[in-house]
């Protein structure tokens, strides 16, 4: 197991290599008072947070015991989701760059309470909505997502919980090329239509087990690899908290959500 004191050298040196390169200076405001913590140590704590799963920002205050009280750690975390999404779409853009003709788009739900606690939920409520997944119903977000055949990610999108893929799939893949592969769920002739380009990408959605719809050998192999998406989501949930119930603000919980697609990327 690599010593957590390891792990936060090794983000810090990241965030550092990008807080120069990107210039994220301009980000503090030189003119009024100065950061009790500076962004470094910020962005360096926060994806150390996500990196090690480590639920609450709490725990992060106590164990590294930094030079401003625990308010102030979560209010500057906060405030500075903007640039860790300024960094991602960054990342993302260049993993489209060189990124495996191959592609896969699927969608995961990412609940913000249990369903029994969704009536008196008020932290995302406006934004969240009820939805079905594999596993039942559920009320929070979707993440949809497309990954290329190397596990990179290539372009997020979150949607409330009952938006169906179908309409969320142009938006998310309208920088994409190549074939993109796909489950049930974007099965549409209009939607394959709309996305396809000649020469430049097309879309191929797994038939539903009702459908008459014969797949050749070659398709069939296309949808044997979309398992690799399911491997982005598994980690992102499992070792990068993705999922979160304990933030108690829109702010806190968007900034769990990009701080641990970030600190995914960043691996």
């Amino acid at each position: 197991m690599i010593p957590a004191l390891a792990v936060y050298n090794e983000l810090k040196e990241k965030v550092t290599f990008l807080y120069r390169q990107l210039k994220l200076s301009t980000y503090v405001n030189t003119a009024g008072r100065k950061l009790a913590l500076p962004l470094i140590e910020i962005l360096t704590l926060a994806l150390y947070k996500q990196t090690q799963n480590i639920k609450t920002k709490v725990a992060i205050w106590r164990d590294f015991k930094p030079p401003c009280s625990y308010k102030t750690l979560v209010v500057n975390m906060n405030r500075f989701l903007l640039v860790a999404l300024r960094i991602l779409l960054l990342i993302l853009r260049k993993n489209r760059s060189r990124a495996h003709l191959i592609k896969h788009t699927d969608g995961t739900d990412i609940p913000v309470c249990l369903p029994k606690n969704a009536k008196s939920h008020r932290t995302m409520r406006g934004l969240a909505a009820w939805g079905y997944s594999g596993k039942g119903l559920f009320y929070g977000l979707k993440l949809y997502l497309t990954s290329d055949l190397k596990r990179q990610m290539l372009s997020i999108l979150f949607t409330p919980g009952n938006t169906h893929g179908t309409r969320a799939f142009i938006q998310l893949n309208k920088d994409i090329e190549g074939i993109v592969v796909a489950d049930a769920e974007f099965v549409s002739e209009k939607l394959q239509r709309e996305f396809y380009q000649e020469h430049k990408r097309i879309l191929f959605a797994r038939p539903r087990k009702n459908m008459r719809k014969i797949s050749t050998w070659w398709q069939r192999k296309l949808y044997e690899t979309r398992v690799m998406i399911e491997f982005n989501f598994r980690d992102l949930k499992m070792f990068y908290g993705i999922e979160t119930s304990v933030t108690r603000s829109v702010d806190g919980t968007f900034a769990n959500y990009f701080y641990a697609l970030l600190a995914y990327a960043l691996r």
